[in-house]
């Protein structure tokens, strides 16, 4: 697959994009993700930005942001240095 599809839960993003992203191998995208090394926030956009979704994924130190429309096509890709937000309070 090696992208982004929609599904009956939402967006599911192929381990195969994040190992890419983040130099690791599918197997450990799938490990470090279960167990919370890999994390994720999405985002619905409004105005518009209406009908997009930014996607993005933490992980040592490094972002992976995935701007998709509502059935999954990438619009834009983007890597960059960042630290996953601190949950509130």
């Amino acid at each position: 697959m090696a992208g982004v599809s929609v599904g009956p839960e939402g967006f599911v993003v192929d381990a195969e994009l994040l190992a890419r992203a983040f130099a690791l191998d599918p197997a450990t995208v799938r490990e470090r993700m279960r167990n919370g090394d890999i994390t994720s926030l999405s985002e619905t956009g409004t105005g518009d930005d209406q009908g997009r979704f930014r996607l993005t994924f933490y992980h040592g130190g490094r972002a992976l942001r995935l701007t998709v429309d509502g059935s999954g096509t990438v619009i834009s890709q983007a890597t960059f240095s960042a630290h996953p937000p601190r949950p509130r309070r």
